[in-house]
C-alpha cells in the first residue's frame, strides 16, 4: 500500500502564516537582531547536538557505538562553544561561508547553462544573479556580516508565512489511492 501526499491548508496553517509574517516583518526591521539572532541559535544548536551525539555514543559504548560518531559530537560542541564565545567571528565566518557558496552556485549554473539548452536563459540569469550576491557579499564583509544573515532569516521566515497561507502544508492523503474520491450525498444516512 503506498502513501500518497496532498498539499492542504487548514486554520493553524493560516494562523502560524500569519505569524511567521509578523515575525518576518520585526526581523527585517532590525536585521543586526536577526544576525545575532541566527546566530546565538545556530551555536546553541550546534551545542546542544554536539552533547547529544556524545551522550548517545557512551550510552551505547557495549553494543558497539561508532567512535566516529562521538567525535563528530565533540567537534560539533566545541564549533557551538565557540559560535556562542564569539559570534562576532562566528558571524564573520558564516558570512564567508554564505558569500562563497552563492559565488560558487552562481559561477557552477552559469557554466551548466551550456549542458541544458532549454533552461540557458533562466541558469544563466540565475547564476548571474548568485555570483554578483557572492561577490558583493565576500567585497563587502563589515556590511555584510552585520546584515545578511538577519536578512536571509527574515526573507526565509517571511517566505515561509506565505507559503503556509497560500497552499498550507504537505500532509498524508485522506482518501486511499486508486479510489474514487465522491462527495457524500447531503441527507444519506450512510455517510453518517
Amino acid at each position: 500500500m503506498t502513501m500518497t501526499l496532498e498539499r492542504r491548508r487548514t486554520g493553524v496553517d493560516i494562523a502560524v502564516g500569519v505569524l511567521l509574517l509578523i515575525a518576518g516583518v520585526i526581523l527585517l526591521g532590525n536585521v543586526v537582531f536577526a544576525t545575532v539572532v541566527s546566530v546565538l541559535l545556530l551555536g546553541w544548536t550546534a551545542l546542544i547536538s554536539g552533547i547529544a551525539l556524545v551522550v548517545g555514543t557512551l550510552l551505547r559504548l557495549r553494543s558497539g557505538a561508532s567512535w566516529t560518531v562521538a567525535l563528530g559530537g565533540v567537534v560539533l560542541a566545541v564549533l557551538g562553544l565557540f559560535i556562542l564565545r564569539n559570534s562576532a567571528i562566528g558571524a564573520l565566518t558564516l558570512t564567508l561561508i554564505a558569500g562563497s557558496m552563492f559565488l560558487t552556485t552562481g559561477l557552477v549554473r552559469m557554466f551548466g547553462a551550456s549542458v541544458v539548452p532549454e533552461a540557458r536563459a533562466l541558469l544563466l540569469v540565475s547564476g548571474l544573479v548568485s555570483a554578483g550576491l557572492g561577490v558583493w557579499v565576500l567585497l563587502n564583509l563589515t556590511t555584510a556580516t552585520l546584515t545578511l544573515l538577519g536578512t536571509l532569516l527574515a526573507l526565509q521566515t517571511l517566505i515561509e508565512g506565505v507559503t503556509l497561507i497560500a497552499v498550507g502544508r504537505v500532509r498524508p492523503s485522506s482518501h486511499q489511492p486508486g479510489l474514487p474520491t465522491v462527495a457524500p450525498v447531503v441527507g444519506d444516512r450512510s455517510t453518517v
